[in-house]
């Protein structure tokens, strides 16, 4: 009884969160994905630029940005039109399709860097190594407070967001964005787009039989 009471209190552990704000984040404005490319252009940040732009046409998760590989996007030594990568979190495939803008960038990274297949799109701290999920949550905090926007706003997500958000605004195809995504299942995309009944409303009301 007396060990317990002089027992030395186990400290608490901070949470991971205190200080951020959580929740979903919200997709980027396409006047804001103009921003940030513009301003890695001109800044000459050629790695950046590719993996914005890859980032934003993938609509991938960040652990699979990271992951990368040459041969997923230019095997024949330029960048495809359309690539496929196996996700991480769910072990299934996934096809995208890259833009002119997108395909020119990761161009010019590669052959600044001599980047070849077999190697990691992006290299981190050490050979081999690719960078970390957190290393790259700190590039995209950086790009997006960099055209003014609050950092703590924002996420990696957002940029998985932009583009599906914007294709199912214009198109109401839910199974189109689900399979873009890379969702098992249509409740999934539903949640992750935040739609609501009267999204779905909007879209039935566009419809006659």
């Amino acid at each position: 009884m007396q060990d317990q009471l002089n027992a030395t209190p186990t400290p608490k552990r901070e949470p991971w969160n205190k200080g951020k704000l959580t929740g979903a984040k919200p997709p980027l404005r396409p006047k804001h994905v103009w921003s940030i490319r513009t301003k890695l252009h001109i800044e000459g940040r050629a790695r950046d630029l590719a993996m914005f732009n890859l980032a934003i046409d993938s609509k991938l998760r960040g652990c699979d940005v990271v992951a990368i590989r040459v041969e997923d996007v230019a095997a024949g030594g330029y960048t495809a039109d359309r690539a496929m990568v196996r996700q991480k979190k769910t072990g299934r495939p996934v096809r995208f399709e890259l833009s002119e803008q997108t395909r020119q960038a990761v161009d010019d990274y590669i052959k600044a860097t001599g980047k070849r297949p077999g190697e990691l799109l992006f290299t981190g701290r050490g050979p081999g190594r690719s960078i970390t999920t957190r290393q790259y949550a700190r590039l995209v905090s950086e790009w997006i407070g960099s055209v003014g926007l609050d950092p703590r706003l924002f996420g990696t997500h957002s940029l998985r967001r932009t583009k599906a958000t914007l294709i199912y605004r214009r198109t109401g195809n839910l199974r189109a964005v689900q399979l873009l995504l890379g969702h098992t299942k249509i409740e999934s995309t539903v949640r992750y787009l935040g739609i609501e009944v009267d999204d779905a409303l909007a879209i039935s009301e566009q419809v006659d039989v």
